[in-house]
């Protein structure tokens, strides 16, 4: 099979790119890259080809896409992947826009192409064992979730609003969202926000307290900070305290690491020893095409996670909880 990646603007592509190259039954072929000495180089680094036209780049040959463009650039890119029958990969959030991320969807579903959304964090097998805990009912009627997305704040066009559609909150809610969804097969009945700027002189939100109720009743907390200092051995942090009638469960999403005392580089760094989540994701989305079957994420996971997002920006305008109404 071969596949192409759309862009390296988003610091995952390379980390995806890594895996494409060593699955036995993949070849990366092409990049598209709007930035000609980003994609020369990532074009040089990988051994395919470099395409500075996106309609060149899609009428090769291959079958499937990667996209890592800007959030703000999903739309356009995924509608012309799609056009073109090839299956996608699309980076998180799957788009800016509530309708512009529906359009996504429904473009994919006419063109019969597998719209897959890259939340890999599902495929940590501390996460999966949570979810296996809570779905046989173990720890009885969920309550309460307490979690955290902390991250380093990672500048570039991630506090640009214009590109990136906001900043903490956009960039950490929708991983946590996602986990949350998916371990609970619940959806969010009412969100309220506080967001605010207070780490960084930027002009996007660093920081905020998002509580959220669940259609079951669960109330949930997310703080999706950009708060971990430059010297954070890690870039961040995804923890979830779940508290149920019977129990409850602490987890931490990248506990099994080592750390790194490293000289060179002048830092201690945490390297993760368990299995690689965005290994995880590149695979399944692989054996999805390969088997044409639905996505383990789908379009609509990323369009619920999205409509948490603009709930909380709604919210922390408004000052006031917002009821969501998904039709």
């Amino acid at each position: 099979m071969k596949i192409g990646i759309i862009s390296f603007a988003h610091m995952h592509a390379v980390s995806y790119a890594d895996h494409l190259t060593e699955h036995s039954d993949v070849e990366l072929t092409a990049i598209w890259d709007e930035d000609i000495e980003r994609g020369s180089r990532m074009a040089e680094r990988f051994r395919c080809e470099y395409y500075s036209n996106l309609t060149s780049f899609l009428e090769t040959d291959i079958d499937s896409v990667v996209i890592c463009s800007e959030n703000v650039n999903h739309k356009e890119h995924v509608i012309e992947a799609a056009k073109m029958k090839k299956h996608i990969l699309c980076e998180k959030p799957i788009a800016t826009e509530v309708d512009d991320a529906k359009e996504m969807i429904r473009v994919c579903e006419e063109e019969g192409v597998i719209l897959q959304v890259a939340f890999p964090v599902r495929f940590v097998p501390a996460v999966q064992k949570v979810r296996e805990v809570i779905q046989s009912g173990a720890l009885g009627e969920i309550v309460a979730i307490q979690a955290t997305n902390h991250g380093q704040m990672p500048g570039g066009w991630f506090i640009e609003k214009e590109r990136s559609g906001g900043g903490a909150a956009v960039d950490h809610i929708v991983h946590v969202m996602d986990l949350i969804r998916w371990i609970q097969n619940d959806e969010v009945k009412q969100v309220y926000a506080e967001l605010d700027t207070r780490f960084y002189d930027i002009a996007v939100e660093d920081c905020g307290i998002v509580t959220l109720e669940l259609e079951s009743g669960t109330i949930v907390t997310i703080d999706p900070s950009w708060s971990r200092p430059r010297t954070f051995p890690t870039w961040g942090d995804v923890k979830m305290e779940i508290v149920g009638t019977k129990g409850t469960i602490s987890l931490d999403a990248f506990k099994q690491h080592l750390v790194l005392y490293n000289d060179q580089q002048k830092k201690v760094q945490h390297i993760g020893w368990g299995d690689d989540m965005d290994l995880g994701l590149v695979n399944d989305f692989i054996d999805c095409v390969k088997s044409k079957r639905c996505p383990s994420i789908t379009g609509e996971d990323g369009l619920r996670t999205l409509e948490v997002v603009q709930a909380a920006y709604e919210s922390n305008k408004l000052k006031q909880a917002v009821t969501l109404t998904r039709i």
